[in-house]
C-alpha cells in the first residue's frame, strides 16, 4: 500500500465540483472587468458610472451566453431514497441521487446520508455525454465496465439509444439547436458591442434585441424535449422528478434583460436622443462639432486686397 491506496488498481471515483470550461470562461471574463477596472479612475464625471453600468452589464451578458452552453443543470431533479449499491447484493444504502440535464449531456450524482456506508465512501458524479461527436452508448458501456454503483446505471440507461424510454434523440437533437443557436446569440452580442463603439446607437439596439431573441429561441429549442413523455425514474420506493433548473431560468432573466434594454435605447433613440447621448458619452463630442463660433475674426490685409 502506498498511503492506503493500492498501486495497481484505480483509485475510487471522486464528486466533480466544477467543470473546467465554466471556469475557464469565468476567468477570462473576470479578466476583462478588472481590466476595465483597473482603467475606470481616468474617466472623469458622471461618465465614469455611465461606463462602468455599460462594461459590466454587457459582460454579465456575454459570460452568462457562455457560460450555460457548459453548464449541466438546465434540468435537475432530486430524490431520496434506500436502495440497493452494487449488482447482485442485497445490501442498500440511503443516498440523494440527483440528475444534472445539460446541452451536451446528463450527470448522474449519487451522494450517501452519511457519506461513509458499508466501509466504503459514496459520493459519485458521472458524465454521460450526447453532444455530437460523442457517443452516449459507449460511455454508458465503460460505466458498466467499471462497476459503477446501480442507481448511477439506472438512471443512464433511461437515456440510451437503446432505452424503451426514447428521449435520447430528442434530448440531443434540442441541446444541439439550443447550443448553437446561443453561439448565434454570442455573435450578435459581439456585433451589438461594435455598433455601440462605432457609435450607431440604435442599430446596436436593434442587434440587443436580436439577441435576445436568439436567447429565447434557444430556450423554446430545449423545451421541446417536453414534447416526448419522460419515463419514470423509480428508485426503492420514490420517483425522481426533473424541472427546469438554474441555467434555464437564468437563460430567461437575461434575454429578458437584453429585451428590456434594446427596447430602451430604441425608445429613448426616438424620444429624448440628447439623454441617449449622454448616457454613452457622446453629447459632449456632439456638441464640439456642432459648436458655432460667437465670434469671427477678419485680417483687414486681405479685406484691402479684395480677397
Amino acid at each position: 500500500l502506498f498511503d492506503g491506496i493500492y498501486p495497481f488498481y484505480p483509485q475510487q471515483r471522486k464528486a466533480a465540483v466544477f467543470d473546467i470550461s465554466t471556469i475557464i470562461v469565468i476567468v477570462v471574463f473576470l479578466t476583462l472587468a478588472c481590466s476595465f477596472l483597473l482603467i475606470i479612475p481616468g474617466i472623469r464625471g458622471r461618465a465614469r458610472l455611465y461606463w462602468t453600468l455599460r462594461v459590466l452589464l454587457s459582460l454579465f451578458v456575454g459570460v452568462v451566453i457562455v457560460v450555460v452552453q457548459f453548464t449541466g443543470d438546465w434540468e435537475t431533479g432530486w430524490v431520496q431514497a434506500n436502495t440497493s449499491y452494487k449488482s447482485f447484493s442485497p445490501v442498500q444504502v440511503n443516498a440523494d441521487i440527483g440528475l444534472h440535464i445539460g446541452l451536451a449531456g446528463v450527470n448522474v450524482t449519487l451522494r450517501g446520508n452519511p457519506v461513509n456506508q458499508i466501509n466504503e465512501t459514496i459520493n459519485y458524479n458521472e458524465h454521460f455525454p450526447w453532444n455530437f461527436g460523442a457517443d452516449y452508448d459507449r460511455s454508458y458501456s465503460q460505466g458498466l465496465q467499471k462497476g459503477l454503483p446501480s442507481p448511477i446505471l439506472y438512471v443512464a440507461e433511461k437515456f440510451s439509444t437503446q432505452s424503451p424510454c426514447a428521449v435520447h434523440r430528442q434530448y440531443r437533437i434540442a441541446g444541439h439547436y439550443a447550443s448553437a443557436t446561443l453561439w448565434v446569440a454570442f455573435c450578435t452580442w459581439i456585433i451589438s458591442n461594435i455598433l455601440f463603439s462605432m457609435p450607431v446607437l440604435i442599430y446596436g439596439g436593434y442587434m440587443l434585441l436580436v439577441t435576445g431573441a436568439f436567447m429565447i429561441f434557444s430556450l423554446l429549442s430545449f423545451s421541446t424535449v417536453r414534447n416526448s413523455p419522460m419515463c419514470l425514474i423509480q428508485i426503492g420506493t420514490s420517483t425522481l422528478h426533473v424541472a427546469y433548473g438554474g441555467s434555464f431560468w437564468l437563460m430567461v432573466a437575461v434575454g429578458l434583460l437584453c429585451f428590456v434594454l434594446g427596447i430602451t435605447i430604441v425608445a429613448m433613440h426616438h424620444l429624448n436622443l440628447d439623454l441617449l447621448k449622454t448616457f454613452f458619452d457622446l453629447r459632449e463630442d456632439n456638441a464640439e462639432e456642432y459648436q458655432e463660433m460667437p465670434e469671427v475674426f477678419i485680417n483687414p490685409h486681405f479685406v484691402n486686397k479684395g480677397l
